[in-house]
């Protein structure tokens, strides 16, 4: 049943008569959702195998891991609110293709780089590549879905890139301890992307008319009705890039004995689980009520995490316990979050900034991921990981009260469906 509570707030989401509610995988839906996948199993793979990558073949100490790892996303992140405007300007489908086709070039770049700089340099044309085909994959899916669906397709879609972290990571992991080359890893991202490259062709975008601005003017880079809740997803985004990146490195720091890709496999269980309501709810209007509801579960898992190394001292076993429970947790916390936040963007702007609105959402996503990567790994340098995701804790709890206080009243003021 849904809480009395959240009806008092239940507005539903901007219908277009001219849609048939009834469509939702059409054709074109089904290959952007295969490119999605195909794009972040690549994406996946790497993550946490590069960690690795960079102490086995440089020889980098945790701090300099971080701040390589965080040179793709701060390139990313560079890149959203141009990408947004560019994306509500022209034409969409042409420079989403133009930025797949880069993003899967430069996995072949990665094969045989010897040279650290160079690396460094193909890190960064990397993020910028995914920062651009990321919004531009995101703005299309609302493009050709009907709005009636919008939180229900957004969920799907979300949905594509939890089964490649279920896939993604495990596969990384898994080719690393059986002594495959970083080259052959390389190469299995390589070949994803090209697969995904071939579907995303084969999405039919409606065409759209050039939309004339002001030449200068801070809405075009940025939505500015969302800047509340761009404060709270940063705060939020922190521990979680510190936990995508850093929890194999965890695991092998208290001991655990585990294969650590299981940890994303339950992570995209839980999510997948939660995608499967949480977009109904946002389709019904429960866009803030639901976020907070995930804030509970999202907290209260980064807080086991940070005491694995505690429960480890005292009782293995039920570490191994925790540990594989602490991504369910997380599946289930983040994946109902997702698609109500990326919605809570969208109502408060326009038709045509669709794509500024999408770019802000991951802007603020992927300048906490940034800084939870750098931070995590020189407070792990100077501590341990777990004050990293205790740290994390503390952040959920003041991003969590925020939204509750300032974001939830800011968006029933301005949202506009």
């Amino acid at each position: 049943m849904i809480p009395d509570s959240w009806k008092s707030s239940n507005q539903p989401t901007d219908p277009t008569p001219s849609q048939d509610i009834h469509k939702l995988f059409t054709g074109s839906y089904i290959c952007i959702l295969a490119a999605n996948f195909l794009l972040y199993f690549g994406f996946w793979l790497l993550i946490p195998v590069l960690p690795f990558y960079l102490k086995e073949s440089f020889q980098c100490p945790e701090s300099t891991i971080g701040f390589v790892l965080c040179a793709y996303t701060v390139s990313a992140l560079c890149t959203r609110p141009f990408m947004g405007y560019l994306y509500d300007g022209f034409p969409r489908k042409p420079i989403y293709l133009l930025a797949y086709l880069i993003f899967m070039l430069i996995f072949a770049g990665y094969v045989g780089t010897e040279n650290m700089i160079l690396f460094i340099v193909l890190r960064i044309l990397h993020g910028v590549a995914f920062g651009t085909v990321t919004v531009g994959g995101n703005t299309l899916v609302i493009d050709i879905t009907p709005s009636q669906r919008r939180g229900t397709a957004l969920g799907f879609y979300g949905l594509t890139n939890n089964i490649a972290m279920s896939i993604g990571p495990m596969t990384g992991l898994l080719l690393h301890d059986h002594q495959v080359s970083f080259e052959a890893i390389f190469c299995c991202g390589l070949g994803s992307c090209i697969a995904g490259l071939l579907a995303a062709s084969a999405v039919k975008a409606p065409v759209k008319q050039t939309i004339k601005r002001p030449p200068i003017s801070l809405d075009r880079f940025f939505l500015i009705k969302g800047i509340p809740a761009s404060i709270a997803l940063f705060l939020l985004s922190i521990p979680y890039g510190a936990t995508t990146n850093y929890v194999a490195m965890y695991a092998n720091q208290i001991g655990l004995n585990a294969p650590t890709g299981f940890f994303f496999t339950f992570m995209a269980i839980g999510m997948g689980i939660s995608r499967l309501f949480a977009g109904k709810y946002v389709d019904r209007g429960y866009v803030t009520e639901t976020i907070s509801y995930g804030f509970y579960l999202v907290t209260a898992a980064f807080l086991l995490l940070s005491a694995c190394g505690w429960i480890q001292e005292i009782n293995s076993s039920v570490c191994l316990i925790v540990f594989y429970t602490i991504p369910f947790m997380l599946g289930i916390g983040f994946g109902t979050m997702f698609p109500a936040y990326n919605t809570l963007y969208v109502n408060l702007a326009p038709n045509n900034q669709r794509g500024t609105a999408t770019s802000t959402y991951l802007t603020s996503w992927d300048l906490g991921v940034g800084l939870g990567i750098l931070s995590g790994g020189i407070i792990a340098e100077w501590s341990s990981f777990s004050q990293v995701y205790l740290f994390g804790t503390v952040l959920c709890l003041i991003s969590m009260v925020y939204f509750n206080r300032v974001v939830t009243p800011h968006f029933q003021k301005n949202k506009l469906r």
